[in-house]
C-alpha cells in the first residue's frame, strides 16, 4: 500500500462526509480504506495487519511468526475488490481493534508475555489513540451510509486457528449472540450463502452460527445500532498451516472467492429488504468499471496470443497422399504426416505471458478470467511448439484432458441405440453447395466473413475465428440435413460468438477463456438439435470420437485406432480414416472427445431453463459461467447482439420424437 495517498483520519472522515470515492492510508492510525462506490455495505479486516511502531518493536517479546499466529493473515485479500473496504494495518499486539479501548493493549496474550519491559503510560496512550481514531472512521462511514440508504451491513471478517479445537470445526462461523432478533433472517441467508460456496476437495464448506465464536467483539458492539447490521464472520485457517506459517495459495484464492461471492449476493438481498431504494440494489452492489490496469492486461494478452490458431496449425499438409499410401498398404502402415513450419519461439512467448501483470487487477472476477486464460495459453504454446512430435500428445492432454468414465459410458449408450426406421438414403451435395449454404447462413445472421475451400483441413468444414473465415474441405460431400446442421454449427454458433466477442470491451473474449472449446462445441451441437436437424449418425459420430481419443490416449497408434473402429464398430473405411486422422493429427490431438461432454453440459443448462447468453458473448467456457453472468449483470460485458436462430426459436420437435429421449439419456 506504499503508493496509496496518505491522509489524516480527519481528512478521511471529511472525504467520507463529502461523498467522495477515494483510497487512502491513514497517517495517524493503522488504517487502509478504499471506497470505489457508496453502497449500503462495508467489508472490514481489522486484524489483517502486522505493523508495530518502532517504539513497540524495541520492547516486543514475540517474533513475527508468533504474532502472525494470532493475527488474521489474508483477510484483507479476501475482501479486496469489494466496493467499500476498511483494513487494519497495525498488529493486534499494538492494540486490538476488537477489544474495548481500556482493554485494547495487551500485557499478556494467549498465555504469552507480550513485552520484554512494561509499556509506559505514554506508549499505551498512543496505542489507544490510534485505536480510537480507527473506530472514529468506521463510525463516520456507517453514519453516512445509514443517512444515505437507511440501513447498512458491515461484514466484519476474521480468521481463527482451527487446530486448537479438539473436535471438527466449521470453515465459516457467524457470531450473532449480541445481535437483535430482528436480524435473524439476514443472518440465516448469509450463513446459507457461505455454506453453498464451493471450496477445494477435503475442505468442509459448512457455516455454523455461534459455534466457535459468539460475536462478542468490540467492532460489532461499537457499530451495531438501529439499521446497522454487523456480521462477525470467522473463517478457519484452512488456507494455511497455522503451526508452520505455510500458505496454500489455491485454497486462499478459493476462500476469498467464496467469501466475496457470498457477500455480494447477501448485500444485494439486504439492500432490497432494508434500504430506501431497493430497485437500485443491483447497481449499488455490482457495478465496477474497467480500469486502466484491466485494459492494459487485456491488450498485452491479446497481442501475445491473437495469432495462435491451433486448428490451422495441426492439420497435415499431405493428408491426401498419405491416405492413398495407407490404403495401398492395406491399412498396415502408419501415415507420416507433415505440417507447415512454425515461427513460434515458445520460451520468449511464455516469458511475455508471465510478465503480464494479471495480479494487479483488483476486480476478482475479471482477474480470475485472465489468470486462467494465461495459464491455459502457457499450455497451448507448448502444444503449438510440439506439433508433429511425440510431446504433442502430452501437451494436448494437459490442455484438453482425456475422456472420463462418464464420457465413455455416454459414448457406449449412443452407439448401442437401434437404427431409426425413419432414416432414408439422401442425395450427396458437393463443395459448391456447401459454399452457397454457408454464404446464405452468413447473410441470414447479417455477418461479414469469408468462405473458402481448402485441401489442407481434416474436417469437412471449420471456422478460423481470428480470420472470421469458414473453410470447406475440397471434395467433401454432404447430405442436405448435414449441410443444414453444419450451417447452424459453424455460422450460428462459431461465427456468431466470434462476432459477439468483437463487440465486447475486452479482447479476452475473442481469444477465449480457458478451454472454451468444450462449451463452444457443445453449444454448436445443441444448435443442431434445437434446429430440428439432429441425426443418429451425428450423435454416433460424437461417440466414436470419444472412443477413438480414448484409444489413442491409452497408446494405440494410427493403424490400431483405425482397426479398432473398423473391426470393433464396423465403421466404413473412409470414415474410419478421417476420424483416425482427426485424433492422431499433430501427434495425438485429444480435442474431439469434448464435443459430447460439452453437449451434455449445455443441454442440461438449456433443459433446466438456464440462460445461455453468458456463453454466447464470446469464446466462453461454462466453467466460468457464474463469473460471466455476474459481469454481464454489472454491465462489464454486453449481452450478445447476435443469437443462434435455434436458441431464439427452438424447434426440437422437428427431430424424430425419439431424440428427446436420447438427449435426456446422456448423463
Amino acid at each position: 500500500m506504499s503508493a496509496v495517498p496518505t491522509l489524516s483520519t480527519a481528512e478521511i472522515i471529511g472525504r467520507i462526509r463529502a461523498g467522495r470515492d477515494f483510497e487512502a492510508q491513514a497517517s495517524d492510525t493503522g488504517l487502509y480504506i478504499r471506497i470505489a462506490q457508496y453502497v449500503p455495505h462495508v467489508a472490514t479486516a481489522i486484524h489483517a495487519g502486522s505493523s508495530l511502531r518502532h517504539e513497540l518493536q524495541l520492547k516486543c517479546a514475540l517474533d513475527a511468526f508468533s504474532r502472525w499466529q494470532e493475527e488474521d493473515p489474508d483477510t484483507d485479500r479476501f475482501i479486496e475488490g469489494l466496493p467499500i473496504t476498511v483494513v487494519g494495518t497495525d498488529s493486534r499486539y499494538a492494540y486490538d481493534l476488537n477489544r474495548a479501548p481500556d482493554a485494547a493493549v495487551y500485557d499478556e496474550a494467549w498465555g504469552k508475555k507480550v513485552w520484554t519491559r512494561a509499556l509506559t503510560s505514554a506508549e499505551k496512550a498512543r496505542s489507544q489513540a490510534r485505536h480510537k481514531r480507527f473506530h472514529e472512521v468506521l463510525w463516520a462511514l456507517t453514519e453516512v451510509l445509514l443517512h444515505r440508504f437507511g440501513a447498512c451491513v458491515v461484514y466484519d471478517v476474521h480468521s481463527y486457528n482451527g487446530k486448537r479445537w479438539n473436535r471438527p470445526v466449521p470453515t465459516w462461523n457467524l457470531g450473532t449472540d449480541r445481535l437483535a432478533a430482528s436480524w435473524a433472517p439476514d443472518v440465516a441467508q448469509f450463513a446459507e450463502l457461505l455454506g453453498q460456496q464451493p471450496l477445494p476437495p477435503g475442505i468442509d464448506p459448512r457455516c455454523a452460527v455461534n459455534d466457535v465464536f459468539l460475536g462478542h467483539g468490540y467492532n460489532l458492539a461499537h457499530l451495531a445500532r438501529p439499521g446497522c447490521l454487523v456480521l462477525a464472520t470467522e473463517v478457519c485457517k484452512v488456507y494455511c498451516d497455522e503451526e508452520t506459517g505455510d500458505r496454500f495459495p489455491a485454497v486462499a484464492e478459493a476462500v476469498g472467492t467464496a467469501l466475496r461471492t457470498a457477500i455480494l449476493a447477501h448485500a444485494q438481498g439486504f439492500a432490497e429488504r432494508h434500504t430506501h431504494a431497493p430497485g437500485q440494489a443491483v447497481p449499488w452492489v455490482r457495478r465496477h468499471p474497467l480500469d486502466a490496469t484491466v485494459r492494459k492486461v487485456d491488450q498485452e494478452l491479446y497481442a501475445c496470443v491473437r495469432d495462435l490458431e491451433i486448428l490451422n496449425r495441426v492439420n497435415p499438409t499431405n493428408a491426401d497422399r498419405e491416405k492413398r499410401a495407407f490404403f495401398a498398404a492395406r491399412a498396415s502402415v502408419n501415415p507420416q504426416f507433415t505440417y507447415r513450419p512454425h515461427h513460434l519461439e515458445p520460451l520468449p512467448l511464455k516469458r511475455q505471458l508471465l510478465r503480464i501483470p494479471v495480479e494487479r487487477i483488483e476486480d476478482t472476477g475479471i482477474r480470475h478470467l485472465f489468470e486462467s486464460t494465461v495459464s491455459a495459453y502457457l499450455d497451448k504454446v507448448d502444444m503449438l511448439a510440439t506439433v508433429g512430435t511425440d510431446a504433442f500428445r502430452y501437451n494436448s492432454l494437459r490442455y484438453y484432458g482425456a475422456p472420463t468414465a462418464t464420457d465413455l459410458k455416454n459414448a457406449a449408450y449412443l452407439l448401442h441405440l437401434p437404427e431409426l426406421a425413419s432414416v432414408r438414403p439422401q442425395k450427396r451435395l458437393g463443395t459448391d453447395d456447401a459454399v452457397r449454404a454457408f454464404s446464405e447462413g452468413m447473410a441470414a445472421y447479417g455477418l461479414a466473413g469469408k468462405i473458402e475451400t481448402s485441401d489442407q483441413i481434416v474436417a469437412s468444414a471449420m471456422v478460423l475465428n481470428a480470420q472470421r473465415k469458414v473453410l470447406v474441405r475440397k471434395g467433401a460431400t454432404f447430405t442436405p440435413v448435414e449441410l443444414r446442421y453444419l450451417v447452424h454449427h459453424e455460422i450460428g454458433v462459431h461465427m456468431v460468438t466470434t462476432a459477439n466477442a468483437w463487440e465486447q470491451p475486452l479482447k479476452l473474449l475473442r481469444i477465449g477463456t480457458r478451454v472454451s472449446t468444450r462449451t463452444q462445441e457443445g453449444l454448436a451441437v445443441l444448435a443442431e438439435y434445437l434446429s430440428g436437424n439432429m441425426t443418429l449418425d451425428r450423435l454416433r459420430e460424437l461417440a466414436y470420437r470419444v472412443l477413438a481419443v480414448d484409444q489413442m490416449v491409452h497408446g494405440a497408434d494410427f493403424v490400431e485406432t483405425y482397426r479398432y473402429l473398423t473391426r470393433e464398430w464396423d465403421m466404413e473405411a473412409h470414415a474410419a480414416w478421417a476420424l483416425s486422422t482427426r485424433v492422431h493429427r499433430g501427434g495425438g490431438f485429444t480435442k474431439d472427445y469434448l464435443y459430447l461432454q460439452g453437449l451434455r453440459e449445455v443441454y442440461g443448462l438449456w433443459q433446466s431453463g438456464g440462460d445461455l447468453r453468458p456463453l454466447l458473448i464470446g469464446k466462453c467456457s461454462i466453467e466460468v459461467y457464474d463469473t460471466l453472468q455476474e459481469l454481464m449483470g454489472r454491465g462489464v460485458f454486453a449481452a450478445p447482439r447476435h443469437m443462434p436462430i435455434p436458441f431464439l426459436h427452438p424447434t426440437p420437435e422437428a427431430n424424430d420424437p425419439i431424440f428427446g429421449y436420447i438427449m435426456r439419456g446422456i448423463r
